[in-house]
């Protein structure tokens, strides 16, 4: 494989698979030991180079890439509560197959590392005035903030599916299904509160709303930027992210999963919420992906290439 053909894959697949999984970082998550790299390798901090699938590829069939998308900012509306959310991070390998179709592996703990999410208002503004008397007793402790205050996790509950990588390089097409859950946490909601389940998740399917900038640069195997380098990494800057399509299902597990406390939580919220009424917006995303300028060079050890070049790069 040239150069130049490889170089049009990198575009393609950043495109699609990038800005679609910045939106699968949407409300935060907690933190994670991550690595430092020099130079061109410096945002793909945990990039799953020893994943199975990535070490197996071979450079001809498969080409094993690496993927980060963070965003400075967004929001995500569920039924009435809509939450303001931070900094983003979310890291992914991919396995491109020369018959158009790809995989995905996540890092060993987890894809997305973010800034947590603090629901306005807290218990106050999901329970807060109640007529039930469960509710009213709580609501009367509510003034202090610590018991008011709600964290919002967003956890994956599911592989992604659907992946459409021509979809990346358009505006208003789903790119990626993502399955995930909403994790509510506070001392009055207990330990399995979500939004949610694993047996019926939040499937974002987000599109592309603008195109990113473009950028290339070719880099030796310890990140050093060099022009005849053997690696390649796309930027795909500036891109706003949105999906409008999802239904949200009713929270359950909260307060010991007393049904009182479900109920009351889903009536302030607008819960269970049917598609059309709920939102994911992603502000300014910034997406990188790199892989072997040839891979076809490597072959067959191209994932053994690209983990040892990845490996000789952390400070």
């Amino acid at each position: 494989m040239n150069r130049f053909s490889h170089r049009a894959r990198l575009v393609t697949t950043a495109t699609a698979l990038g800005t679609a999984l910045g939106a699968f970082a949407s409300m935060g998550t907690a933190t994670a030991a991550t690595a430092q790299l020099n130079g061109e390798w410096a945002p793909f901090t945990r990039c799953p180079v020893d994943a199975p699938a990535m070490l197996a590829a071979d450079g001809l069939a498969q080409t094993p890439q690496c993927v980060v998308s963070t965003a400075p900012s967004g929001s995500i509306k569920l039924g009435n509560t809509t939450v303001v959310t931070g900094r983003t991070n979310l890291q992914m390998g991919i396995v491109q197959n020369s018959d158009g179709t790809s995989s995905v592996a996540a890092p060993a703990d987890g894809a997305i590392i973010a800034d947590s999410a603090t629901v306005p208002g807290g218990l106050l503004g999901l329970m807060c005035p109640s007529n039930i008397p469960v509710i009213t007793d709580i609501c009367k402790q509510l003034t202090d903030s610590t018991l008011n205050k709600i964290t919002a996790t967003v956890e994956s509950v599911g592989a992604p599916h659907d992946f459409d990588q021509t979809a990346g390089i358009v505006t208003g097409k789903p790119i990626v299904a993502l399955p995930v859950r909403i994790h509510l946490e506070n001392p009055f909601l207990g330990s399995n509160c979500y939004i949610g389940t694993k047996s019926s998740p939040i499937v974002l399917k987000p599109q592309n709303v603008t195109s990113p900038e473009f950028g290339l640069s070719f880099f030796n195997g310890d990140g050093t930027v060099a022009d005849g380098g053997e690696m390649s990494r796309v930027a795909l800057t500036g891109a706003a992210q949105n999906d409008s399509s999802f239904a949200v299902p009713g929270a359950s597990g909260c307060g010991l999963n007393v049904g009182l406390i479900n109920a009351a939580v889903n009536l302030k919220t607008g819960l269970p919420s049917p598609a059309g009424n709920n939102s994911l917006t992603l502000n300014d995303a910034q997406t990188y992906l790199a892989g072997l300028t040839a891979p076809g060079t490597a072959a067959p050890d191209a994932g053994q290439v690209l983990s040892r070049n990845w490996k000789s790069a952390v400070k």
